[in-house]
């Protein structure tokens, strides 16, 4: 947690804006993630 989204453990429970800043940035990860295994599996056939 600390190196990635440079905060710690506690930071990250108690501050609810920085709990949902990391939690949205997960998601468009997440969702990222999954339109790149998309087009891969399109492109495998």
């Amino acid at each position: 947690m600390n190196k990635y989204h440079k905060m710690s453990v506690a930071e990250y429970e108690s501050n609810l804006a920085n709990r949902m800043k990391v939690e949205r940035k997960r998601e468009q990860e997440y969702q990222k993630s999954k339109q790149m295994i998309a087009e891969i599996d399109n492109q495998i056939g």
